[in-house]
């Protein structure tokens, strides 16, 4: 049910394609949040171990758009509960290194692991009926070059659409972040999506919609047209700085609370860590966001 909304410039006949760096709203939060754990992530594209709670998030995504992929009669809590075990047997059959994760565990770890999944959707049943519901897209590939050429990338959990072509973007909440950091940044994120989807199609969408899966709890925003205009200036200055950096090496740590569930503590100077070589600009990550990035 993955769908795609794109705007960008065709390559000139004969021109070997090649993915423009663009700015994500999770790199864009990494830079705000740490330029040098952009470098990291964009730059130098160091690994990084995914955790339990981000593989049970991009499992339970994935089953939720599995799930609307269903005739609306069928979108019910035992149905849903039902495309779990597959849907993590095709998820760790792309990506057999998260099976590691439960390697070394007591036996029926992933049981346990399955069965915390099925809280968050039991959750999810008590936030709303998908049975009512008929969303033009999940999993929506977005995509726009802004006018000063700022190139914006992401994907969108879901994108409800009422009969009167009102538009309301919704986006699940699994992990477990500290709440006041992870709302401020969940509204980054979204406010990130409303700008692309106005620009892509002339419409403010009319609410933003987060729904945390973890304590069945549900956020409500309603952007405007000046509030937008404002973020688009935001990215566009996001972008400038990264570039600036991009041309000196020079992306500095910043640290804070959030650095306690930072992978990369042992290239950091702020804990005694010494960054890889820089390995230079423009070459950093295109800016397509992961199944994790997206999990939360």
């Amino acid at each position: 049910m993955s769908d795609t909304a794109t705007v960008t410039t065709p390559p000139e006949a004969g021109a070997p394609a090649r993915r423009r760096p663009a700015l994500s709203p999770s790199r864009a939060s990494d830079f705000k949040q740490c330029p040098l754990l952009y470098r990291f992530r964009a730059v130098d594209r160091l690994p990084e171990v995914p955790t339990r709670a981000q593989l049970r998030g991009t499992l339970v995504h994935a089953v939720l758009e599995r799930l609307f992929a269903l005739p609306a009669a069928e979108r019910v809590a035992p149905r849903a509960k039902e495309l779990l075990a597959p849907t993590w047997t095709e998820l760790s059959s792309d990506s057999p290194e998260w099976t590691e994760l439960f390697a070394d565990g007591e036996p029926g770890e992933t049981d346990k692991w399955l069965a915390s999944a099925e809280k968050l959707l039991d959750s999810y049943f008590e936030l709303e009926d998908p049975r009512r519901l008929e969303p033009e897209a999940c999993e929506l590939h977005v995509e726009i070059e802004l006018g000063s050429g700022v190139l914006l990338r992401g994907y969108i959990d879901r994108v409800d659409v009422a009969p009167t072509g009102e538009i309301r973007v919704v986006d699940y909440k699994t992990g477990a972040a500290p709440r006041e950091i992870g709302e401020a940044k969940a509204l980054f994120q979204m406010k990130f999506y409303a700008l692309v989807l106005w620009r892509l199609r002339g419409v403010v969408p009319r609410q933003l919609k987060l729904m945390y899966l973890t304590d069945g709890q549900s956020l409500a925003y309603t952007p405007d047209e000046a509030e937008l205009v404002r973020f688009e200036r935001t990215l566009e200055a996001i972008w400038q700085a990264i570039l600036k950096a991009g041309k000196t090496g020079d992306f500095r740590p910043n640290k804070g609370k959030l650095c306690s569930w930072c992978d990369h503590q042992a290239h950091c100077p702020e804990f005694g860590g010494t960054p890889p070589e820089y390995p230079g600009w423009p070459e950093p990550d295109p800016g397509e966001e992961t199944v994790l990035d997206r999990a939360d």
